[in-house]
């Protein structure tokens, strides 16, 4: 499995000579098995970067949330590697924030490793995502109703900074590396419990699928976001393209599109246009509908000046003077 991590980070160009990276690690077999390949491949000196250790207590399973934290500290310990331990009550941040108890601590471990970033001057993250975990997000993303981007699933690598060495490994497969290399990975319990989205998708629907249509169902969803990404990246590069041909003008807080040019182009990179546009503002999309974006391209073909729309609380969009303006608020 090792062969297999290290092509994964030399075709996608994942770590490179002084890189500094944080590793999010668990003490599940997944995050185990990245951090103990990783440190491997740094001892040969295949490639010359270091590694930090960033572990959360979500504070939710009690004694055996502290066991996970031990079994990390030791496993740092013994191989002489930097690890930070931090606790959180995730439930709380949850319900003082009205959210899932799967967003909150999602959030809480990036806000973590975020954190660490400056104060150990490292560059990257890793994250222990592997094959099964990008299919079961394409199945949720599919069930959810989700564009294209979504049917890509999780990427090799994020915004040059979040990187995930396992993601053309198996479950199966890290599962074995374990036990092979008696590292006794510590198991959440709580994954085998279908109260969340993922969990019955893990546990009841690729089972069902895998039983009753397609044995081979997480090569086959693998190969189509392999598709789906290469077609993506085109449209995106066309996306690039036509934006710098709309530009005004772009400064802080503010985007300026010519509107007539605008009305002329399809309605796939009028999407994507508006998508990319925000992004550039707002340095997110999140808040951005499809009825939104519908609603934009309707503004703008109507074409009458001084008509606005807020989708939401962050960004105006303005028709003014036969131009579009993208506004922060």
């Amino acid at each position: 499995m090792k062969e297999k991590v290290l092509e994964t980070i030399k075709k996608y160009n994942l770590i490179e000579n002084g890189d500094k990276i944080i590793l999010g690690v668990s003490g599940g077999p997944d995050s185990i098995a990245m951090l103990d390949i990783l440190k491997q491949i740094k001892e040969e000196k295949i490639i010359n970067f270091d590694i930090i250790v960033a572990h959360i207590n979500h504070m939710i399973r009690g004694e055996d949330a502290i066991a996970d934290e031990k079994y990390v500290e030791e496993y740092c310990k013994k191989n002489n590697i930097e690890c930070y331990i931090k606790r959180i009550n995730v439930l709380e941040i949850a319900n003082a924030n009205k959210i899932g108890t799967e967003e909150a601590g999602r959030n809480a471990r990036y806000e973590f490793f975020e954190e660490l970033l400056p104060k150990k001057e490292a560059n990257k993250i890793g994250i222990a995502h592997n094959k099964n975990d990008k299919v079961e997000t394409i199945i949720m993303h599919l069930l959810r109703g989700s564009g294209v981007s979504g049917l890509k699933g999780i990427e090799p690598i994020r915004d040059n900074k979040y990187i995930r060495p396992l993601i053309e490994c198996e479950r199966t497969e890290i599962e074995s590396y374990c036990e092979k290399n008696k590292l006794k990975p510590r198991i959440d319990k709580t994954n085998f419990e279908n109260t969340y989205t993922r969990n019955k998708i893990r546990n009841i629907v690729i089972p069902y699928i895998k039983k009753e249509f397609n044995p081979n169902i997480i090569e086959t969803i693998t190969r189509l976001s392999e598709v789906i990404s290469s077609e993506d990246n085109y449209l995106e590069k066309i996306t690039i393209q036509e934006y710098q041909k709309l530009l005004i003008s772009e400064q802080k807080g503010k985007i300026e599109l010519k509107l007539k040019e605008f009305n002329e182009i399809d309605e796939v990179i009028k999407n994507r246009i508006i998508l990319y546009t925000t992004k550039r503002l707002l340095g997110s999309t999140k808040g951005i509908e499809k009825i939104h974006i519908k609603d934009i391209i309707k503004l703008c073909h109507n074409n009458i000046g001084n008509k606005f729309l807020t989708p939401n609380k962050n960004i105006k969009i303005l028709i003014k003077d036969k131009k579009i303006q993208f506004i922060a608020l």
